[in-house]
């Protein structure tokens, strides 16, 4: 079962990189975007506790 998930989401991302390549640029600038704002606040906050 997880093969086939696995399987199935490498295969809806391929098609996606393929089929709507601006909009998935787009996602994935989104999501790093994301990814980079948590780590700041993270960061934020260790700092601020340990300051």
């Amino acid at each position: 079962m997880k093969k086939i998930l696995i399987f199935g989401v490498v295969a809806l991302a391929l098609f996606l990189l393929i089929s709507r390549p601006t909009e998935s640029a787009d996602a994935v600038r989104s999501a790093l975007a994301w990814l980079q704002e948590g780590a700041e606040a993270i960061i934020t906050f260790f700092q601020s506790l340990f300051h």
